[in-house]
């Protein structure tokens, strides 16, 4: 029999898969979720001319491997050149690509213990070694991912705003002067995924082209594109063209291109879903109030819920949800953990969601 001769770093590595999806939890029950709320998916959907566009897109072309025409619309749309774009397959593709272009062997990479993990994933595929500092007020901390990046000499730091898993945000002028404690020779990765959703003042207010920064954006949210994988990266022009020496050329499929596009130009259906967003958000909170519980306040498309315990007793909430039909999830990293975090969701969603937790509480205070 043939072995396939791996590195020994991917030997060293667990088989793994960074979330367990929805689709997942509904084999292993046999029966579909009632309100999908765990994801950070907009059920609100993307804009009827962005459905439009992709049903029309024909599929028997590549799609352009230069994503010309949405990174000349994202250009007009920032207010800067095309090539200050990078487009790829979600945030997580070109996070991918960026730990790819940068990170070796032992290399130092910083971020927050419990942030978005997927990153973590890929810096451990290409062997850097991953620094992590504490939330401070359930919030990333720059000053301290800074100081730490300085310690070890990062090459990499990486900040969300919003964050995720907690929703909470800073002010972009805020991190903006952080940064001159940002050492020399190491690049933040800002991921702004959940920026849309949050309010005025929160995206980072320097150039394009700044070259400490790269900001991550995608359609995936607001835009409720996250079955099409379209995300973009905004850096100065030397970075853009460092990802040509990597990155899947045909990784963006036609038809995410087109939805992306026609989504984009669409901002009155954007600015709907940013209604329908902080109106779900709201009865998000009140549900938790009503419950006794205490939701966190929030730039995103979900709620934090504080449930005023230890990780068992939200873990213990979660499972209670998901055996009622309502899929959520959970930071994974004390003391975030005392939380559980709810999606924005349709009403329908929503109701079933205030019908299933008073049970779920009552069955976790028990055990």
């Amino acid at each position: 029999m043939t072995h396939v001769r791996l590195t020994p770093l991917a030997q060293s590595l667990p088989a793994t898969v960074p979330f367990v999806g929805p689709e997942t939890q509904e084999r292993a029950r046999g029966k579909s979720f009632d309100a999908r709320l765990g994801a950070n998916e907009n059920v609100f959907g993307p804009s009827p001319l962005a459905v439009k566009a992709m049903a029309e897109t024909p599929q028997w072309m590549y799609g352009d491997p230069e994503s010309y025409d949405l990174r000349t619309a994202l250009a007009v749309h920032h207010g800067c050149t095309p090539d200050n774009i990078m487009v790829g397959e979600g945030i997580d593709g070109l996070l991918g690509y960026l730990v790819r272009l940068t990170v070796q062997s032992g290399d130092a990479v910083v971020t927050s213990a419990g942030a978005y993990p997927t990153f973590n994933y890929h810096v451990a595929g290409f062997g850097g070694t991953l620094h992590t500092v504490p939330y401070v007020d359930d919030h990333e901390d720059p000053s301290s991912l800074f100081a730490k990046a300085a310690d070890v000499d990062a090459k990499l730091v990486y900040l969300a705003n919003p964050d995720n898993p907690m929703g909470s945000h800073h002010r972009g002028a805020d991190i903006a002067a952080a940064m001159d404690a940002l050492p020399a020779g190491t690049l933040l990765i800002l991921d702004e995924a959940y920026v849309e959703c949050a309010p005025k003042g929160t995206a980072l207010p320097l150039p394009a082209d700044d070259p400490r920064v790269v900001r991550m954006r995608t359609f995936s949210k607001v835009y409720g594109l996250a079955g099409a994988r379209v995300g973009y990266a905004i850096g100065h022009p030397d970075l853009i063209e460092a990802f040509h020496k990597v990155r899947n050329h045909f990784g963006m499929n036609r038809a995410a291109q087109a939805g992306a596009l026609a989504a984009l130009a669409d901002q009155a259906y954007l600015e709907k879903t940013q209604q329908q967003i902080a109106q779900a958000r709201a009865r998000i909170a009140q549900i938790a109030q009503d419950n006794g519980l205490t939701p966190l306040p929030s730039a995103a498309n979900f709620v934090t819920i504080d449930c005023g315990r230890d990780g068992a007793f939200a873990k213990a909430i979660l499972d209670g949800l998901i055996a009622r039909g309502i899929f959520v999830r959970m930071p994974f990293v004390a003391p975030q953990n005392r939380c559980i975090r709810v999606s924005c969701g349709t009403p329908d969603m929503l109701d079933a969601l205030a019908a299933a937790l008073p049970a779920a509480i009552s069955d976790a205070e028990k055990s």
